[in-house]
């Protein structure tokens, strides 16, 4: 096995994260937890932002290593911003993908002693208010999704399982919303890397708007 599949096999489903993202008929929802964790043993924040909103028509879900995430977020930014004002229109949706996707590539094949290692969702919409949903795997593969994705991250297991009986292909984003909430509370269920709260993105035609912020209070018996 080469290095950088041997790298990819040890960090998925290890990045102590639980993201989502779901297609919807008049939209796309994204969905995050905001526990961060070292090692996925011990709490290091319980107020990460994992789902974040990058301009008025690009959100992003990121799971792996936080610097890394953060770092990544802030350059597409910063990408978008230059490219907007150098072509004097606005990046499509998967322009953007692509751009991450590239960010992605280069990272992770750049020599370091710590490579990066980032998943992540990104939604948006583009000018003619039709939206799209892509998932970024570490390597830099960009795939645009069609129905729902929670990437790498290590509560993956159990959302995808929920979404498997759950989803509907022509679902709306309220039910979306809800929908996505209870993938993230299934993970923090059973993965301890994932939990806090839980922050849900609604991108649609009017743009990208933060409907769900909640802190998850755990009682003990």
């Amino acid at each position: 096995m080469n290095p950088l599949s041997q790298d990819i096999e040890k960090n998925i489903v290890k990045s102590g994260t639980s993201i989502v993202g779901i297609v919807c008929k008049d939209g796309v929802v994204l969905a995050g937890d905001r526990r961060t964790t070292a090692g996925g043993q011990i709490v290091m924040s319980k107020r990460s932002d994992k789902v974040i909103k990058i301009n008025d028509y690009i959100a992003v879900a990121g799971t792996g290593v936080s610097s890394d995430i953060d770092l990544s977020q802030r350059v597409l930014s910063a990408e978008l911003r230059l490219k907007d004002l150098k072509t004097k229109s606005r990046t499509t949706v998967k322009e953007a993908a692509n751009l991450y996707g590239l960010m992605s590539y280069r990272n992770i094949r750049t020599p370091s002693m710590i490579p990066s290692m980032v998943g992540t969702l990104l939604a948006g919409v583009n000018e003619d208010g039709s939206t799209e949903l892509y998932t970024i795997e570490p390597a830099g593969g960009v795939y645009k999704v069609e129905d729902y994705d929670a990437n790498f991250g290590s509560g993956m297991p159990y959302i995808l399982g929920l979404l498997e009986r759950q989803y509907k292909k022509d679902m709306s984003v309220k039910d979306a919303v809800e929908l996505a909430k209870e993938c993230i509370k299934a993970a923090m269920e059973r993965d301890p890397a994932s939990g806090n709260g839980i922050d849900v993105f609604a991108i649609t035609k009017e743009g990208v708007r933060h409907v769900v912020s909640e802190v998850i209070v755990i009682e003990y018996k």
